[in-house]
Formats: structure tokens, sequence, C-alpha cells
């Protein structure tokens, strides 16, 4: 932020802090610099640490019948500074500097924020063992050169945009390590329009390339449901500037499509059913291992020294915090921004 915040557990003449981003444009994998600002109030206090978290909004999926419901999920902590003593009326800079994960999610694409998505970075600063949780400097990750590629594919084919939000879980049959993934939702273009009713794209990026995997909410008829149709496909960074990516995707979704004709027929049931039938990742009638949709996997949370990478060997466990930290951080900035231009 561009403005000091007064630390809550103190209030008037404590101490405040001013979290400054160097660039808020950033690409998954890419360096993370900046500063935080802290100045002393009117005693010498001592700070446990300083940390910074990645927060974003994920969305939780209801029993049957229920809306999904939203709520906040850190990705990841870097320690900016352990335990030391700020002084009164001391000023103090923290310069920091760390790779992104490369699985972060996409927040713009297309010249353009991507709907429902939130992402950001959050201060705390620890004293007494108590994280007092700051405001969300607010971070617009854009695609990698690939996944921008493929973003505009679906774009010449005629798909149109319509969500994107993040899920708790592990996409099954993918290096994925973030303990929440992403989807971004399109309408389905004119030709495919009778067949499904949504395509939704979700990448796990690594620093060699990118799995892609795509899922489709197959249209039911009047004696059959609805069903997901899952695909998976991989696609090299060296290979971004190929002029051939939408016709490349075309097949790719054509290839799933068909797979799915092959088991079910255009409404039969085909070979699925049969004895020995074990259905593949990409094949109709197999599930993920987060179940009919997504697993919702809770755990600790990541800590680590600033400088090390994030998102890498392990597997990353999700701490959960209050949907409405993320949720008043963000309506507080709109509501700034509101009143800046009524002033104007």
């Amino acid at each position: 932020m561009n403005f000091k915040r007064v630390l809550a557990a103190f209030g008037v003449g404590g101490p405040s802090v001013d979290t400054v981003l160097a660039n808020p444009d950033v690409r998954p994998g890419a360096l993370l610099e900046g500063h935080v600002e802290l100045s002393g109030g009117s005693v010498d206090v001592d700070v446990d640490a300083v940390v910074l978290t990645l927060v974003g909004r994920v969305e939780h999926e209801g029993g049957y019948g229920e809306e999904e419901e939203a709520a906040g999920v850190e990705f990841a902590r870097i320690t900016v500074r352990d335990a030391f003593r700020l002084a009164a009326e001391e000023r103090t800079s923290l310069p920091f500097r760390f790779p992104l994960p490369w699985e972060l999610p996409i927040t713009d694409a297309g010249g353009g924020p991507l709907p429902g998505m939130v992402l950001g970075v959050r201060t705390d600063v620890i004293i007494g063992n108590a994280a007092d949780k700051g405001d969300l400097d607010p971070l617009r990750v854009h695609p990698l050169p690939v996944q921008d590629r493929i973003l505009e594919a679906f774009v010449q084919l005629g798909f149109t945009i319509k969500n994107a939000d993040l899920h708790p879980g592990h996409l099954a049959a993918t290096g994925q390590q973030m303990p929440v993934f992403q989807e971004i939702e399109f309408y389905p273009s004119p030709r495919y329009a009778h067949e499904v009713n949504e395509v939704e794209v979700s990448f796990v990026a690594a620093p060699h390339g990118v799995e892609v995997v795509l899922e489709f909410d197959k249209r039911g008829s009047m004696f059959h449901e609805g069903q997901d149709v899952y695909g998976r496909f991989r696609a090299d960074h060296a290979d971004a500037d190929r002029p051939d990516w939408a016709p490349r995707l075309d097949a790719w979704i054509a290839e799933a499509l068909e797979q799915h004709r092959r088991y079910f027929g255009h409404g039969g049931y085909g070979e699925y059913g049969q004895p020995g039938y074990q259905p593949e990742y990409g094949h109709p009638g197999y599930h993920p291992e987060y179940g009919h949709h997504h697993e919702e996997e809770r755990g600790g949370m990541l800590s680590g020294a600033a400088g090390v990478a994030l998102g890498v060997a392990g597997g990353l466990a999700a701490g959960y915090v209050a949907a409405e930290i993320v949720d008043e951080v963000f309506d507080g900035d709109e509501e700034e921004a509101e009143s800046e231009e009524e002033e104007e």
C-alpha cells in the first residue's frame, strides 16, 4: 500500500507499516520485489517477525443443491525479517525479493482483469506471537507467454470468457504443488454449443512447460444427465511462438470430446460399464482424486525464508483464513476509489 497503517494492536501512537511493491504487475515464476517501511510509535516494540503472505479467494462447493461459498486462502508465507526491536520514532526499511510460484493464478489476461479473481500480498507484523494482519496489496498476475497463446486461441475459436475462480484440492495426474488450482471458464463456441454448456481450463505451470487440463460441462438430454469430460495436454514454454495455437487447441477439444463419444456414444452407453472397464484420465467416467469434482484438503501453513522458491517440492498445504480478510480489504479499496472519484 502507498499509505501507512497503524498496527491495530497498539492503536493511536503505535508503530505503523507501509508495504510498497516495486511492480504489482507480475507473471508466474517471476520475482516479487519491494520493501516494508516500519515507523516506530511512542514506545519501543519487540517485533517477532515481519511476514508477507500470498492470499486469494477460493470457492468452496456446497452440498447437493447448495451454492458455492467464498473463503480466503493463504498460498505461502515468506519471512522478511525475524525478531528485532523497533525503537520509538525509529524508521526502518526492510527490502524483500523472492520468486513467485509457477502455479500462481492468473488475474489479468487479454488487456484486462479476469472476472472473479482476487489475489494479493498481505503484510503481517507479528508482535507478542500475535499477527497483526494488514491490508492486501493487490497483485496483477499476467499469463506466461504460452498460457497467453492458449487463452487467445480460445477467443479465436469463438469461446467467450465467463468467469475465473480458485478451488481447493489437487488436479489428479498432474505435477500440481499448490493447495489450490484455478479454473478459467468459457462459454462454448457456436461449433460446440449444442454439445457443451461450458469449458474450464486449468494450468499447472512449471519451469519447462505447462500442463493444460480441460473440463467440459457436457449437455444432457431428455434421457441422460449431463456429464463432465476431462482432457489433459502439455505445452512447452519454447512453443509459445508457434503460429498454430488455435487449430492445436481445437484438436485438443475435439480429441477429448471424441473420447467421450467413443465410450458413451451420442447419448448411449457404449463400452462404459462393461466388465474390466477402467477409465483413465481424460476419458469419460474418470473422476479425479478430488472426488466427483474437487477434494478439499486443509492443513498447516507454509513458511520459509526470503529468497526461497515457493511451490517447489514437498507439496504445499493450505492455511485457511477467514473469508472477510480478503473481502473486507478489497471492498475497502473499492470504497476508497469510489470516494476519490466523488471528490474529483
